[in-house]
């Protein structure tokens, strides 16, 4: 009998997951993909379009024609999922059975958790740019800045890609330079972690670099409210930071049908998954990618590549009945734009916090300093997300399990 493998989400998880599985159990297991609409957007070029350096027809493609042939697209929206019964309730009162399901459902914004955020000022003085609509606004207001306080917000963690909110700021000091006003612009960071970054070594380096840049940071402010008619943040033991403009990153949480399947998810919507093998710990024949997962690691694009690997070994062994691979390591890397055509890169894993040295090897880019290479690596890695790693294709060079060549560990 076919087994049927359900993957719910078309994003970058579900896409690499679901055309690998084809490859590797090409017609013995029935793929089906949902998701609620049929716009596969690269999050990762989402930073740029406030900046006029993508746009909207830059960054979105069918889902549907990222997946490989022989696998099914269901154009809906996902109920809820009955873990005891393998069956998926789709919107609209349809159902999929399934021997294994891969939740892939991601990481949404829950503005609407952070008091006054969505209120007086919103898309007027108050923005993201974690979605396109968001991107797509701020780039109007921030041609239209002649000058004052713009704050960039991180209101609460886990969030998606942990490092572009001080892309921003990098990039917002390149972007207002270039007009001729940056001496009219104060910019700040304002974050709830104790430093620039969660690492202390990187930590230690960006806030060096904001401060090369001069670009204020606020730590440990725990935003409460966003009072946008009086224009400041307000944190819970009553701190205060003014603005002119706000970028705020609202909180994350996990997938709404996952928060409705009853003993799928945790507190946040997310689900318990094993951070070695990417099995659930809700069941033995759910298995979780991508930002879906509750794992110890940062909720990006690159933990979702390294991931894929690993993940669909695993089903493939599930399925096969056999001992499954505890090899995945959190492995990370980000390219962090830095403005003025540079860009730093880290790589790092549970165990090993971003280091000085290159990667992959010794011979390579540069880790925790600023170089024209790792800006052209982040250019190129858009063309390799469409064309490698949403087909489910190795990139030369690049292991799943992070390198040890090239780093400098005497300076952890």
């Amino acid at each position: 009998m076919t087994r049927r493998i359900v993957i719910l989400g078309g994003g970058t998880g579900g896409t690499l997951a679901a055309n690998r599985l084809q490859r590797a159990l090409a017609g013995e297991c029935e793929i089906t993909v949902v998701d609620r609409d049929d716009a596969h957007v690269y999050q990762p070029g989402l930073l740029f379009v406030p900046f006029g350096l993508a746009h909207q027809e830059d960054l979105v493609r069918s889902r549907r024609r990222q997946l490989h042939d022989g696998i099914t697209y269901r154009d809906c929206g996902v109920d809820h999922v009955d873990v005891e019964a393998n069956r998926v309730h789709l919107a609209g009162g349809a159902e999929l059975e399934y021997d294994v399901l891969v939740v892939a459902t991601g990481a949404r914004l829950v503005p609407e958790e952070t008091e006054g955020l969505t209120g007086a000022g919103w898309m007027s003085k108050v923005f993201s740019f974690y979605d396109l609509e968001g991107a797509t606004a701020l780039a109007g207001a921030l041609r239209d800045f002649e000058g004052g306080r713009v704050v960039v917000n991180v209101v609460d963690m886990p969030i998606k890609c942990p490092v572009a909110p001080l892309e921003f700021c990098f990039l917002a000091d390149w972007y207002f330079q270039e007009r001729g006003i940056r001496d009219q612009v104060q910019l700040t960071y304002v974050t709830p972690l104790d430093g620039a970054f969660t690492k202390p070594v990187a930590s230690r380096e960006l806030a060096r670099m904001l401060q090369e840049k001069g670009i204020e940071l606020v730590t440990e402010f725990n935003t409460g409210e966003v009072d946008g008619a009086a224009g400041k943040l307000i944190s819970f033991d009553e701190r205060e930071v003014e603005f002119d403009l706000a970028v705020v990153v609202p909180a994350h949480g996990g997938a709404e049908c996952v928060e409705r399947s009853w003993g799928l998810g945790d507190a946040l919507g997310f689900v318990p998954t094993d951070e070695h093998t990417l099995q659930s710990k809700v069941r033995g024949n759910v298995f979780v990618i991508g930002d879906a997962a509750a794992i110890p690691v940062s909720k990006a694009g690159s933990v979702t590549h390294f991931e894929g690997e690993v993940l669909v070994r695993n089903v493939v062994r599930y399925l096969a009945g056999e001992e499954l691979d505890a090899s995945f390591d959190g492995h990370t890397n980000c390219f962090i734009e830095s403005g003025f055509g540079k860009a730093v890169l880290i790589d790092f894993n549970y165990d090993t916090e971003p280091l000085p040295g290159h990667y992959p090897s010794a011979v390579g880019l540069p880790l925790l300093k600023e170089s024209r290479l790792n800006h052209l690596g982040k250019l190129m890695f858009g063309w390799l997300y469409w064309h490698s790693l949403l087909p489910g294709r190795d990139l030369p060079g690049v292991s799943t399990a992070m390198p040890l060549a090239g780093k400098r560990f005497e300076l952890r």
